[in-house]
């Protein structure tokens, strides 16, 4: 931290210490006293119902353990935990769980992280308890997860937004256009069409085939049959579950006249409601149920305050064996990990290889499992990223939450054993090159650029100017090399896992398509379908040890604190790393917005769309 930095922290905070400030207990922003953390209810009697609202993306990164106001953060895991501990806890009879309306935060994951909910809440009920569900409103995926449970409550006036799946791609071309700027774009594969919105202001036949692809067997298997084998009492068939799908949405009251929710209530009556299931008096529903509480930051000093920003102290590690779970979510750059473009995580080469290397010299860890939850980035960095995983001499296992795509999928080809959700989006071997040229918005603006150089392919990183015929050449031979190594590396990664396949065979599912896990199975892209436990229990196989053996796990890239990022100058604005995806957006968003940092990478191994499911 520079001294002017720690300088302007103390003289903000120089109030809070003044002797003769008044002494007043600190007082916490309402905004901090969230709504989730009200206490629990007060009645001793009557079974125990844990209540766990699940929201938002869930994001699967490594979090901080406390926070500077209200509750320390929590990720998907964290949540997970919760439901797993309420399961083993003898007083808990039920689980109560809350799914966020898209008003109050909806439940924004993919079919991925949808799997690894829907099977927690099954491994609850395998254990003779009840499950029950409430939402104020319910789109399709909150309704899969509400159908996880033995009932699922809406209020009457709440609405089921259940209509299909449907893919968006947005193109960028026109508007390119209009402001003058041309995308110059080089790929390998004809599948690989992240860079097809900049060039063009259609879909590719290619690119409309692996969408429908995509969308027939995630609506399929995820959605209507889902529904099928929740509803067992309905007797449905696929094709009436489809029919009832294309009759939405519904109101809250038709949804249940249907038999997609069991009934209707709002949220005071459901103590009794959980009572009656329970064959009780009365229930107690214990309000966030094994959620870490709020701490109130001490402001008597600056030493208690940087204190609070630094983060709580680290236990010392214990030296029971363990397994290391490093998370890799986020696109990929070179560097170290942190916030990317509009807030967005960014995984970083840096920060992943020296976690990799932190879990293979830590000796109480025998195993590492790789959570990829990414659609790639930096073809460089992915590749560096890789490297470090052939070197580790400890056995590694791959788990793909909801992304797992080119770069995401480079990173997890070392492993020995790669496991993908059915829902997983993976695959997508393929790479591109690609630069915004600038040069018709600066002529339109007035600028005139002159040009003294020296070498006939000078200009290959001008974003001025397009690439010329040599400049081409070279990036296309450059493009070609970086595509055969990353079919070269994942063949000898797929012979290794066990996978009889050859160059060809590879080569017929590469080209920049992606696939469903299930998909991406079947055509021997990765080993297994299963959650992120079933890839820990993997790996302890691998490491000799009983699957079923209860592990601590070491969780790597450690979160940072507000005061580690803040010395290391990552506290960054929303813009800060539009460059690391496509360079000559510096000089382009300047018009709309702040300058960003260029970046050096050439190639990239992306996802091969922009398209969000709904």
């Amino acid at each position: 931290m520079t001294r002017w930095t720690l300088a302007a922290l103390l003289a903000v905070s120089a109030p809070l210490f003044a002797d003769d400030a008044p002494k007043k207990e600190p007082v916490l922003p309402k905004k901090a006293a969230d709504a989730d953390d009200k206490k629990a209810d007060a009645e001793p009697s009557g079974p125990k119902v844990a209540h766990i609202k699940l929201s938002g993306d869930l994001d699967e990164a490594p979090v901080p353990q406390d926070a500077l106001f209200g509750s320390p953060p929590e990720n998907l895991r964290a949540k997970l935990d919760r439901i797993r501990k309420a399961a083993k806890d003898d007083k808990v009879k039920a689980l109560f769980v809350e799914i966020g309306s898209d008003e109050g935060g909806g439940l924004a994951v993919g079919f991925g992280k949808l799997n690894e909910l829907r099977r927690a809440i099954a491994d609850f009920r395998a254990t003779g308890k009840k499950a029950f569900a409430y939402a104020e409103g319910l789109d399709t995926k909150g309704l899969l997860l509400g159908l996880a449970c033995d009932k699922l409550y809406v209020p009457e006036s709440g609405a089921v937004m259940v209509a299909g799946l449907r893919a968006e791609v947005t193109f960028y071309k026109n508007t390119l256009d209009l402001l003058k700027l041309k995308a110059d774009v080089l790929k390998m594969g004809n599948y690989k069409s992240a860079v097809e919105p900049f060039l063009s202001d259609k879909m590719s036949k290619e690119n409309r085939e692996q969408i429908e692809a995509l969308l027939d067997d995630n609506y399929e298997k995820e959605v209507v049959e889902a529904i099928v084998r929740a509803r067992p009492a309905k007797k449905w068939t696929a094709q009436q579950v489809r029919d009832v799908i294309d009759q939405g949405p519904f109101t809250a009251k038709k949804a249940a006249a249907l038999g997609l929710v069991d009934g209707l209530a709002y949220e005071d009556e459901l103590k009794g409601l959980f009572a009656k299931e329970l064959s009780a008096d009365d229930s107690q529903i214990v309000r966030n149920y094994g959620k870490p509480k709020a701490n109130a930051p001490d402001f008597s000093s600056p030493f208690a305050l940087l204190e609070a920003l630094s983060g709580p102290k680290k236990p010392k590690e214990s030296k029971d064996p363990k397994i290391a779970v490093i998370y890799i979510v986020g696109g990929i750059s070179s560097g170290k990990s942190g916030g990317g473009l509009m807030g967005g995580d960014s995984v970083g080469s840096e920060t992943i290889v020296a976690a990799i290397r932190e879990a293979e010299k830590n000796a109480t860890v025998k195993a590492i499992v790789l959570r990829v939850d990414s659609p790639g980035g930096s073809a460089l960095a992915s590749d560096v990223m890789w490297r470090a995983i052939v070197q580790c001499k400890k056995p590694v296992i791959a788990s793909m939450g909801d992304v797992a795509a080119s770069g995401g999928y480079y990173v997890s080809m070392p492993a020995k054993k790669i496991f993908a959700e059915p829902g997983t989006i993976t695959g997508s071997i393929g790479v591109f090159g690609m630069k915004i040229v600038t040069g018709g918005l600066e002529e339109w603006a007035g600028m005139k650029t002159e040009v003294v150089a020296r070498g006939k392919n000078s200009g290959i990183n001008s974003i001025t100017f397009p690439w010329s015929d040599s400049e081409r050449k070279a990036m296309t031979e450059y493009i070609e090399e970086t595509y055969d190594q990353f079919i070269d590396k994942g063949l000898a990664g797929r012979k290794a896992a066990g996978q009889k396949m050859t160059r060809e065979d590879l080569l017929k599912v590469a080209g920049g398509r992606v696939w469903t896990g299930r998909q991406a199975k079947d055509r021997g892209l990765v080993d297994e379908l299963g959650t992120l436990d079933d890839a820990i229990a993997e790996a302890k196989t691998q490491a000799g040890i009983d699957p079923k053996k209860e592990m601590e796990l070491l969780v790597l890239p450690k979160a940072e604190s507000f005061l580690d990022r803040l010395m290391d100058g990552d506290v960054k604005l929303p813009f800060s790393k539009m460059a690391k995806e496509v360079p000559g957006a510096e000089r382009a968003l300047r018009v709309v917005g702040p300058p960003p940092r260029p970046h050096p990478d050439a190639v990239k191994a992306f996802l091969p769309l922009r398209v969000e499911f709904k």
